[in-house]
Protein backbone atom coordinates (compact mmCIF):
# COMPACT_ATOMS: atom_id res chain seq x y z
CA UNK A 1 0.00 0.00 0.00
CA UNK A 2 1.24 3.47 -0.76
CA UNK A 3 0.68 6.46 1.45
CA UNK A 4 1.96 7.73 4.75
CA UNK A 5 1.68 6.73 8.41
CA UNK A 6 1.43 8.75 11.61
CA UNK A 7 1.36 7.48 15.18
CA UNK A 8 0.02 9.48 18.12
CA UNK A 9 0.26 8.46 21.79
CA UNK A 10 -1.71 9.81 24.73
CA UNK A 11 -2.04 8.82 28.39
CA UNK A 12 -5.58 9.15 29.68
CA UNK A 13 -6.65 8.88 33.32
CA UNK A 14 -9.54 6.55 32.57
CA UNK A 15 -9.87 2.80 32.17
CA UNK A 16 -9.21 1.17 28.81
CA UNK A 17 -12.89 0.13 28.82
CA UNK A 18 -13.99 3.75 29.15
CA UNK A 19 -11.64 4.87 26.38
CA UNK A 20 -12.73 2.01 24.12
CA UNK A 21 -16.40 2.74 24.70
CA UNK A 22 -15.92 6.43 23.85
CA UNK A 23 -14.94 5.41 20.30
CA UNK A 24 -18.34 3.74 19.89
CA UNK A 25 -20.45 6.49 21.48
CA UNK A 26 -21.91 8.63 18.67
CA UNK A 27 -23.43 11.17 21.08
CA UNK A 28 -20.19 11.58 22.99
CA UNK A 29 -18.14 11.94 19.81
CA UNK A 30 -19.73 15.29 19.03
CA UNK A 31 -17.72 16.74 21.93
CA UNK A 32 -14.30 15.44 20.96
CA UNK A 33 -14.17 14.47 17.27
CA UNK A 34 -13.55 18.14 16.39
CA UNK A 35 -10.01 18.91 15.18
CA UNK A 36 -8.71 22.38 14.40
CA UNK A 37 -11.43 24.70 13.09
CA UNK A 38 -14.16 22.03 13.37
CA UNK A 39 -16.82 23.31 15.76
CA UNK A 40 -19.20 20.35 15.80
CA UNK A 41 -19.52 16.77 14.69
CA UNK A 42 -22.42 14.48 13.85
CA UNK A 43 -21.80 10.74 14.02
CA UNK A 44 -23.80 7.68 13.01
CA UNK A 45 -22.19 4.40 14.07
CA UNK A 46 -22.97 0.72 13.60
CA UNK A 47 -20.62 -0.51 16.36
CA UNK A 48 -19.91 -4.09 15.29
CA UNK A 49 -17.32 -5.72 13.05
CA UNK A 50 -18.45 -5.04 9.51
CA UNK A 51 -20.56 -2.12 10.70
CA UNK A 52 -20.31 1.20 8.92
CA UNK A 53 -19.98 4.70 10.28
CA UNK A 54 -20.32 8.27 9.08
CA UNK A 55 -18.78 11.22 10.90
CA UNK A 56 -19.57 14.68 9.55
CA UNK A 57 -17.26 17.42 10.85
CA UNK A 58 -18.55 20.98 10.52
CA UNK A 59 -16.25 24.02 10.43
CA UNK A 60 -17.19 27.64 9.68
CA UNK A 61 -16.06 27.40 6.05
CA UNK A 62 -16.09 23.63 5.44
CA UNK A 63 -17.88 20.33 5.88
CA UNK A 64 -15.88 17.09 5.99
CA UNK A 65 -17.63 13.75 5.55
CA UNK A 66 -15.72 10.75 6.89
CA UNK A 67 -16.96 7.20 6.42
CA UNK A 68 -15.60 3.76 7.08
CA UNK A 69 -16.09 0.24 8.33
CA UNK A 70 -15.16 -1.35 11.64
CA UNK A 71 -12.66 -4.16 11.04
CA UNK A 72 -11.62 -5.04 14.62
CA UNK A 73 -13.49 -4.36 17.86
CA UNK A 74 -11.59 -6.16 20.60
CA UNK A 75 -12.79 -4.55 23.84
CA UNK A 76 -10.92 -3.12 25.69
CA UNK A 77 -7.65 -3.31 23.80
CA UNK A 78 -8.05 -2.60 20.08
CA UNK A 79 -10.21 -0.92 17.47
CA UNK A 80 -9.41 -0.85 13.79
CA UNK A 81 -11.43 0.78 11.04
CA UNK A 82 -11.15 2.11 7.54
CA UNK A 83 -11.34 5.89 7.20
CA UNK A 84 -12.41 7.57 3.98
CA UNK A 85 -12.40 11.35 4.05
CA UNK A 86 -14.04 13.66 1.54
CA UNK A 87 -10.98 15.82 2.12
CA UNK A 88 -8.70 13.26 0.44
CA UNK A 89 -10.67 12.39 -2.64
CA UNK A 90 -12.26 9.30 -1.12
CA UNK A 91 -9.00 7.33 -0.64
CA UNK A 92 -9.45 4.52 1.90
CA UNK A 93 -7.05 4.76 4.83
CA UNK A 94 -6.65 2.63 7.95
CA UNK A 95 -6.84 3.68 11.61
CA UNK A 96 -5.78 1.41 14.47
CA UNK A 97 -6.38 2.37 18.10
CA UNK A 98 -4.52 0.26 20.66
CA UNK A 99 -5.24 0.65 24.37
CA UNK A 100 -2.79 -0.43 27.08
CA UNK A 101 -3.56 -0.47 30.79
CA UNK A 102 -1.12 1.64 32.80
CA UNK A 103 -0.88 2.48 36.50
CA UNK A 104 -2.35 5.93 35.83
CA UNK A 105 -5.08 4.75 33.48
CA UNK A 106 -4.80 3.97 29.79
CA UNK A 107 -2.18 4.58 27.13
CA UNK A 108 -3.81 5.15 23.74
CA UNK A 109 -1.71 4.53 20.62
CA UNK A 110 -3.37 5.64 17.39
CA UNK A 111 -1.82 4.73 14.05
CA UNK A 112 -3.26 6.19 10.85
CA UNK A 113 -1.91 4.49 7.72
CA UNK A 114 -2.19 4.82 3.95
CA UNK A 115 -3.26 8.47 3.85
CA UNK A 116 -2.30 10.39 0.71
CA UNK A 117 1.30 11.49 0.30
CA UNK A 118 -0.07 14.88 -0.74
CA UNK A 119 -1.50 15.39 2.77
CA UNK A 120 0.73 16.78 5.52
CA UNK A 121 1.76 14.34 8.25
CA UNK A 122 2.13 17.32 10.60
CA UNK A 123 -1.43 18.44 9.87
CA UNK A 124 -2.84 14.95 10.44
CA UNK A 125 -0.83 14.53 13.65
CA UNK A 126 -2.11 17.90 14.90
CA UNK A 127 -5.69 16.94 14.02
CA UNK A 128 -5.56 13.63 15.89
CA UNK A 129 -3.81 15.30 18.85
CA UNK A 130 -6.57 17.94 18.98
CA UNK A 131 -9.26 15.26 19.07
CA UNK A 132 -7.46 13.03 21.56
CA UNK A 133 -6.89 15.97 23.91
CA UNK A 134 -10.63 16.68 23.84
CA UNK A 135 -11.36 12.98 24.40
CA UNK A 136 -8.92 12.93 27.31
CA UNK A 137 -10.50 15.99 28.93
CA UNK A 138 -14.00 14.60 28.49
CA UNK A 139 -13.13 11.21 30.02
CA UNK A 140 -11.14 12.68 32.89
CA UNK A 141 -14.00 15.06 33.77
CA UNK A 142 -16.50 12.16 33.63
CA UNK A 143 -14.35 9.99 35.90
CA UNK A 144 -13.61 12.87 38.28
CA UNK A 145 -9.83 12.75 37.77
Amino acid sequence: MNGQTVTVRRNIQASCEEVFDAWLDADGMRFWMCPGPVTSCEAVLEPHVGGRFQIVMLAPQARFVNTGEFLVLDRPSKLQFTWISSRWGRQETLVTVELHARAAGCELVLTHERFPVTHSTAQLTTGWNDMLQKLQLRLEVQSGS
